[in-house]
């Protein structure tokens, strides 16, 4: 997969690195060439020194041959700015954008191009909700500029699905069972899958499906 990823920054440093590691064919953009004299000898990437908000210096990196861009910029003006430029000049298939700052959240959507956004402080709360939370529906991660939310649900003694085979539950078509952890043990969901109290369920929902969804695994 080759990956282009807008700032040099610690975050953009340890997702190229992380992705080079992995096989990945990796393209950092960074304006300040400084920065990337420090870094090129210790990560073997392919290094553009230039202003990743600009169409012609994304043109001149490749932009078009990429399947992920990742706006990774301390800026979150920036982050909206290559996003957008990613997928309406580009044609970029999928492009993840760092939030900066949890109140400029809302713009991150598919309106600026941004299929997936990432906020450390609003993850960080899932983590901690998702660690302690029994019984209760947990957003952990939004997709699809918002349509689609990764949720979880930890079955509670009285939840109405606990005995129940997935295939009965009648879940709406907007949401699906991607996974159930039981036991530290990873289950993939069938659908004679039998779901048990303190099994993790983890389900891809869209905003419309979520209420329908924790009626199902909660039942409030």
């Amino acid at each position: 997969m080759r990956v282009a990823i807008a700032g040099a920054g610690s975050v953009g440093t340890a997702i190229a690195s992380d992705l080079h590691a992995n096989g990945h064919d990796v393209l950092v953009i960074e304006r300040d060439p400084d920065l990337v004299d420090r870094i090129r000898a210790d990560l073997d990437v392919t290094w553009v020194v230039a202003d990743a908000c600009e169409v012609s210096s994304l043109d001149a990196a490749g932009l078009a041959t990429v399947d992920v861009v990742v706006a990774a910029t301390g800026d979150d003006e920036d982050n909206l700015v290559v996003s957008l430029l990613a997928k309406q000049e580009f044609a970029v298939p999928r492009v993840v954008a760092r939030v900066n700052h949890p109140k400029n959240q809302w713009l991150f959507t598919e309106s600026w191009g941004v299929d997936v956004s990432v906020s450390t402080p609003q993850l960080l709360t899932a983590l901690v909700e998702e660690a302690v939370s029994v019984g209760s529906l947990v957003r952990l991660l939004r997709f699809e500029g918002g349509t689609a939310h990764l949720v979880e649900v930890t079955l509670a003694e009285d939840s109405p699905a606990a005995g129940v085979d997935l295939a009965e539950l009648g879940f709406p078509r907007e949401a699906t069972v991607v996974a159930v952890v039981r036991a530290d043990r990873l289950v993939v969901p069938r659908g004679d899958t039998r779901l048990a109290v303190g099994d993790e369920v983890l389900a891809l929902v869209t905003a419309d499906a979520e209420e329908a969804v924790q009626q199902l695994l909660v039942g409030h």
